[in-house]
């Protein structure tokens, strides 16, 4: 089963302390630290639209782009729920194929949705089209999980649960390949029986040095790469880091 086709619907409830409030808050920082004065935003691998929304009530306009319909799906829901004067634009599409109807003052991606794309041409490629669909002067933040927390994760195990739903992680990294697996069994509640599915996880171990010469590549300059939502370098076992760049 592919990513997040199953996990979509209890997504929310398995993350419940994803710091959304504090990456939005990082975000706004770069954007001031930048001088960009962002009115339109692309998130983009916006999962269940969560970043999205509350960048739409602090006033944005926002388009949400995941290439999951299924998160897609409970994005719009949430979104309807909500009842915003402008609520996101949702758009079905893998990063690496982005096309959107209008560009953006900044680009936004979260959540190691960057070590999601595991083969490097594709990610130069996703670069070259966060490129293309920002206007002159904007800004593009992502992070990504770093290559020394994927090593740790190796044989670990995880468990995630709610009263509707029970999830294991387990992952397997391959140093050769720079891959890291996440299998995953999760059990959903409906009604008075527990539905089992399997979905399988990929993340590829990209080094900031690759990342900023991919940016170079497609254009970007003034690259500044921080620690997880600090404007400092990054300490060498850091799990987590941000790199902003900017479409001069």
């Amino acid at each position: 089963m592919s990513a997040y086709e199953s996990l979509a619907f209890s997504y929310d409830a398995l993350t419940y302390d994803v710091p959304y409030p504090e990456i939005a808050a990082f975000f706004e920082r770069v954007l001031k630290r930048s001088g960009v004065e962002a009115q339109t935003v692309l998130d983009l691998a916006c999962g269940t639209g969560s970043l999205s929304l509350l960048l739409a009530q602090k006033g944005y306009s926002v388009l949400g782009v995941d290439c999951s319909e299924e998160m897609l799906t409970v994005a719009s829901e949430k979104s309807m729920e909500l009842a915003l004067p402008e609520p996101p634009f949702w758009i079905c599409q893998k990063m690496q194929r982005l096309r959107l109807p209008y560009p953006v003052d900044a680009a936004v991606c979260s959540l190691d949705s960057v070590n999601y794309v595991t083969k490097p041409a594709d990610l130069q490629e996703a670069f070259r089209r966060v490129f293309a669909a920002l206007k002159p002067h904007g800004l593009f933040l992502f992070d990504i999980n770093t290559p020394y927390k994927l090593r740790g994760l190796d044989g670990q195990v995880f468990l995630d649960e709610t009263e509707d739903a029970y999830c294991v992680w387990r992952t397997e990294y391959s140093e050769k390949r720079r891959l890291c697996h996440y299998g995953i069994d999760l059990f959903q509640r409906d009604g008075d029986v527990w539905l089992r599915s399997q979905e399988e996880h990929t993340e590829y171990a990209y080094t900031p040095e690759e990342l900023t010469g991919y940016l170079r590549v497609a254009g970007f300059r003034n690259i500044q790469v921080y620690g997880d939502r600090k404007l400092r370098a990054p300490r060498e076992d850091e799990l987590r880091i941000w790199i902003a760049a900017e479409k001069e």
